[in-house]
This record gives C-alpha cells, structure tokens and sequence, in this order.
C-alpha cells in the first residue's frame, strides 16, 4: 500500500493506495465505520462514507477521472478563483494538480481536542503556475474524519511572495441527495444572494427556506457559519459548520444544463445538490507572510435530531 500511518490505534488509520490510473488516493477510516476517500490529483475528497456505509457525496456516473480534468462530484478546491474570469481556467487550478502529502505540516491550532483521523496535504506551485497566476503561495489541506464521522477540511494558503495577492475559494462540495425537489436548505433565509443566472444581479432571498423547481446557481452573501440541507425522503440533514467562508454557493443545473454536460448524466441533478462554503464577494488579500484559513465540517445527522444538532453547533 505504501505511505500507511496508524493515527489513535490500530482501526484509525489512513492508507495510500491507487487508482486505475495509477494516482494516489488517500483512504481515511475510523473505527465504527465511516471512511473518506481523497484523490492526491486536486486534493479532491471523492468519497464520503457514514459508519452503514452509505455515500453521503455525490459523483456522476459520467465523471472524468483522468488529469487533467477535475472529477464531476465529491469536493473539488476551488483556487485561486471560483468562476470563471481573467486568464485562469474556471474555478482555478488547484482542482487540477497533483497535491503531496506534507509530512511535516506546521502546527494547527483548533483547540478541539476530539480524535480523529487525518491527512495533511501540500500544493505549492509549478513553474506553469506561476505563468497564468504569479504569486508564490504554499497551499495546505487537512482532511479529518472523527469518530463520529463528521468530515473537516482546513484550508490555509500562506503568501511567500514579495507582494500582495489577492484570491476568491470554495469548496465546491457536491452532496448526494434522494430528489432535488424533496430538499431544503434552512440557514440562507432573509440573506441578500448574487444570481449567476442573470450576470450577477443582487437579490433578497424572500423563502423561509431555498427549495428547487428550476436551476439554482446563487452566492449567497453574510451567511451563517451554520446551516442545514434538509433531505425529506432519506430523513437526513446535512448540517454544514464554517470558519472563514462568509458566502455559500448554491448550484444545480436542472435538466436542460445537465444535457449539455457531457460529464453529467441527463438525470443525475435530481440527485445532487451542491451547497459550497465560499469567499468570492469580498476576496482574501494576503500581505507577504500572512495566512488565510477556511474551515468546512460536514456532518450527516438523521432529521429528527436536527434541531438539538443545530442548537448544538450554534451554541459553540
């Protein structure tokens, strides 16, 4: 298997293995179960398991799975854009690069003292890189899954250049749903969001909660650090906790963008929801030496604990 560790004892650990094209993938696991299954290309967490096993992440059965395209599904690292402006290609290009793992990762200060599996994962640029984006950053990814199963992932960029820069981030998380017209997110209510679908226009959301009966593809701005994806037919929510992403995408493409996507299947929107916590309105400008850290934690919870959950989270 190669590069194997074992973290708190011998049923927490995580392995190195491959995929069919030969790329390294990280396989996280913890004792009552649950399991996390990240590609080193992209950084890309592609699979999310609770402790029954089921796949709590979406990915298309049409998904690409070969570099240098980005895999349709799970979470891909939108950076240092998210969109598509300027010279980069959409969503940046940490989502397409071969990612290290960083053996040796500065300490991380999160004063959480649960225990948990992870990985540490490193990007730094190439010299192709820094052709399209000139700006010499150090990119690193820690990837955890508790005992319980919630999945984390820390993001911190450090500048090591010899100016400021300036970038947007999502993570671009890719939620396996029952039916996209069963789902509800509560937690967006009230918040002024831009439409994608009209170049950006700013609206109020009006709904006591966002539901589905057409394309969605929103930024929703000032948001909550917690909120809820509520999943009538499988009586589960997805409870979403964030640190520094103040906005949250919202997207599905509906039916008539998903047949113009050829690495979308013409049905499988009603299966996915994509619900990312983000920083696009107001980017991060990062001073020689400082860092940015963005915190997502995903937890898959039955609905009928979700509120005590929510007041739980909200609480700390």
């Amino acid at each position: 298997m190669g590069h194997s560790a074992t973290v708190w004892d011998q049923k927490s650990e995580f392995e190195v293995t491959k995929d069919w094209n030969g790329i390294d993938q990280v396989v996280l696991r913890v004792p009552r179960g649950a399991s996390a299954r990240v590609s080193l290309h992209g950084g890309q967490v592609i699979s999310w398991r609770n402790e029954r096993g089921e796949e709590l992440l979406f990915s298309s059965s049409k998904a690409i799975f070969k570099p240098p395209k980005a895999m349709r599904g799970g979470i891909p690292i939108c950076f240092p854009q998210f969109g598509n402006c300027g010279s980069l290609e959409q969503h940046g290009f940490a989502r397409n690069k071969m990612w290290s793992i960083d053996d040796d990762p500065p300490p991380l200060n999160t004063n959480d003292g649960s225990e948990r599996v992870s990985v540490n994962l490193l990007l730094k640029p190439s010299e192709d890189d820094l052709k399209c984006w000139p700006h010499c950053f150090e990119f690193r990814l820690k990837i955890s899954l508790a005992m319980d199963g919630d999945l984390t992932m820390i993001s911190r960029v450090r500048n090591i250049n010899g100016k400021p820069y300036t970038f947007s981030f999502a993570y671009h998380t890719y939620l396996s749903v029952s039916d996209i017209s069963e789902v509800r997110i509560e937690g967006l209510e009230t918040l002024d969001y831009l439409d994608n679908l009209v170049q950006r226009e700013r609206f109020t959301e009006q709904g006591d909660a966002v539901t589905f009966e057409s394309e969605v593809d929103r930024i929703y701005l000032g948001s909550p650090n917690v909120i809820a994806v509520l999943d009538h037919e499988k009586k589960r929510t997805f409870v979403i906790r964030k640190e520094g992403l103040p906005d949250v995408v919202v997207w599905n493409p509906w039916e008539k963008k998903s047949k113009s996507m050829v690495d979308l299947g013409d049905d499988e929107y009603k299966q996915m929801l994509c619900v990312d916590g983000a920083v696009i309105e107001k980017p991060i400008t990062l001073k020689p030496g400082e860092e940015w850290t963005g915190l997502l934690e995903l937890s898959a919870v039955p609905s009928t604990y979700c509120s005590d959950h929510l007041d739980h989270f909200r609480r700390n």
